[in-house]
């Protein structure tokens, strides 16, 4: 039977480790939070993509592309039949994009483009000039060009074609220039609000006292109003230039408050934890496998006054990893993990375990299965 014992002095460090409590990691402003105002916008278009090779939509079952095909020749001058339009060379699709806060009319965004008929691909398309509107109706970007679809076929060992990713989904980087520009009041006369990523009331705190720490100030600027949400008022002398106090702001740094959380992916293995998360005294028996977490250690230290000596945590029993077994004194869950890995636990055998351990209350954070 193989064993790996743990000496004192690893077990002293491990346990004063395991006592002391996760360090908050330090952030700035920008990292965590967001001014309130500042959001991207849905863009959504209806348009055709030409230069099929007959991959494109049936003209007899999707009557949209045929009309379609009759406006835009219409539009060149040319007057067309619905009947005298029979080319699979078409398709009609949905052309959606994202834009960003702050774009100015020039720039250029990427571009989605979707089938909405029975196109079987649009390799090789290109997309005719489309018009991008928002919620508010209004055209903001015009977008054309080819598509790019990263499709590829992989043969197999009996040669037969198997194709990778969809054939009715195309990607245009860069593909539609924005033609308005959506304005952004950020500055609710004269204060802003910053939104936090992750509501937490601890960060919202910290947040706002760091604010307030800001070399110079007579008076308190930062108030955290609720989780989510810290109002800064901006002082006289930036209230004519408020994208200077803004970033001012966003610069500075504190303490965030880590959330005590265990995500672990099944299908690749992959645990990630969030702060150095403690496991209460518990025993687990899983299979072959047998866990047992205890407090069963003593401290021994000198005598008061005394000249010399030192505290030595003392357990009564080795720490010790074996074939299907493990023993533990006062252990985190990076510790568990380690263990479990050296025992060969698979994935599947991991989550088990987790799961059993939060339903018994004695891991101390969110659990989250991906």
């Amino acid at each position: 039977m193989r064993k790996v014992t743990i000496t004192l002095a690893v077990l002293v460090l491990l346990v004063l480790a395991c006592q002391s409590p996760a360090l908050a990691a330090e952030v700035k402003v920008k990292d965590v939070a967001k001014v309130r105002g500042v959001r991207s916008n849905q863009l959504l278009g209806y348009g055709l993509v030409a230069g099929l090779q007959g991959t494109g939509d049936d003209p007899s079952n999707i009557v949209q592309t045929k009309y379609a095909i009759q406006s835009l020749m219409r539009n060149q001058g040319i007057e067309l039949q619905l009947s005298e339009i029979d080319s699979e060379a078409f398709a009609s699709v949905l052309v959606t994009a994202d834009l960003p806060p702050f774009v100015k009319p020039g720039d250029t965004i990427d571009v989605s483009v979707s089938t909405m008929g029975d196109a079987t691909s649009l390799q090789g398309g290109t997309l005719i000039r489309t018009a991008l509107r928002g919620m508010d109706n209004n055209i903001y970007a015009m977008a054309q060009g080819p598509l790019s679809l990263g499709a590829f076929a992989v043969e197999s060992a009996s040669g037969a074609s198997q194709q990778k990713n969809f054939l009715t989904v195309g990607r245009m980087p860069g593909g539609a220039t924005v033609e308005r520009e959506v304005s952004f009041d950020v500055i609710g006369g004269d204060e802003i609000q910053l939104m936090l990523n992750n509501p937490d009331f601890t960060t919202a705190f910290r947040m706002a006292e760091a604010i307030n720490a800001l070399d110079g100030l007579i008076q308190p600027l930062a108030e955290a109003v609720d989780p989510a949400t810290v109002r800064v008022t901006i002082p006289e002398g930036y209230r004519a230039d408020p994208v200077a106090f803004v970033s001012l702001i966003e610069g500075v740094k504190f303490n965030s408050d880590l959330v005590a959380k265990v995500v672990i992916n099944e299908r690749t293995g992959t645990i990630v934890l969030g702060g150095e998360i403690m496991i209460n005294p518990v025993a687990i028996a899983h299979g072959s496998l047998e866990i047992r977490i205890d407090e069963s250690f003593g401290v021994s230290q000198p005598e008061a006054f005394s000249e010399g000596g030192s505290t030595v945590i003392t357990p009564d029993s080795d720490i010790m990893v074996n074939e299907g077994t493990a023993v533990f004194v006062q252990v985190s869950t990076k510790d568990l993990v380690s263990a479990l890995n050296a025992l060969g636990v698979s994935p599947r055998d991991v989550v088990a375990i987790f799961q059993a351990i939060k339903a018994a209350g004695a891991l101390q954070a969110e659990l989250v299965i991906m």
